[in-house]
């Protein structure tokens, strides 16, 4: 297995292919990390899919890893929107490098942060072919104002106005699975959380997962859930694997 260190357009992140595959044209997979995690921690992940016969990108999200800028976790915790938006954004980037690659099949997935972002790619990007959540949130509107609550419970108060909450919430309604489910389109989709998460909790995810299975009746297969009743805020090594056959299946249609 080859790993390697480069820089797309600015964007620090870890290539990762089969040797035997290095030259070839392959579908590529674009897999995220979560919140105070980096690149390589998803390694993993990257040598599962690898090893099915896929090229994996492994990217550092905006103030994490190579571009942490030494913000403590309550501090990262108060960007977690932007550092989810500017992750979005840089997909398109991604994307663009690839398709002057030659690449024409594209997945995505991620854990945690790294689920929500994909979930958000979803609307965005109709040259997702397949995508892979573990832990990941739909619902960005609920999720954000959930967030805002607990701090708010705690103590701190948020260093935004009444009108910039407004503005957050406007903007992240633009990416809310929830509210646009139609944006799926009948791509392979593969969930797996853990029902005593306490971080990004499972009833939401799963309650989407109900309501827009019917948008998969004539192909239920293609439209996954697994829960783990026992797991919290970690994916269990089923559930890893799990991800790299869900590439696997149908990354090669």
């Amino acid at each position: 297995m080859i790993v390697k260190e480069e820089n797309w357009s600015n964007i620090p992140l870890l290539h990762i292919v089969d040797e035997s595959n290095e030259n070839s044209k392959l579908p590529t997979v674009i897999f995220l990390h979560g919140f105070t995690s980096a690149k390589e921690h998803n390694l993993h992940y990257a040598y599962n899919i690898a090893k099915k016969g896929f090229r994996v990108l492994l990217p550092d999200a905006h103030l994490h890893g190579v571009r942490d800028e030494g913000l403590d976790e309550v501090q990262l915790s108060l960007r977690f929107w932007e550092i989810v938006l500017t992750s979005i954004e840089e997909m398109a980037v991604l994307h663009k490098e690839l398709q002057e690659r030659g690449v024409t099949k594209i997945g995505m997935g991620g854990t945690s942060m790294g689920g929500i972002t994909t979930l958000g790619c979803l609307t965005a990007y109709p040259w997702i072919d397949v995508a892979a959540v573990m832990m990941g949130a739909p619902g960005y509107v609920e999720l954000a104002k959930a967030q805002m609550s607990q701090f708010e419970r705690r103590g701190f108060k948020l260093p935004i106005t009444d009108e910039e909450r407004k503005s957050l919430l406007d903007t992240l309604a633009i990416f809310d699975l929830t509210k646009q489910r139609k944006k799926l389109n009948h791509r392979p989709v593969y969930f797996w959380h853990g029902e005593n998460d306490t971080t990004v909790p499972f009833e939401p995810t799963f309650n989407f997962y109900n309501a827009a299975k019917k948008d998969y009746a004539d192909e239920p297969e293609r439209f996954e859930f697994v829960k783990d009743p026992t797991a919290g805020h970690a994916v269990s090594r089923t559930g890893m694997l799990r991800t790299a056959d869900w590439f696997a299946s149908y990354l090669n249609e």
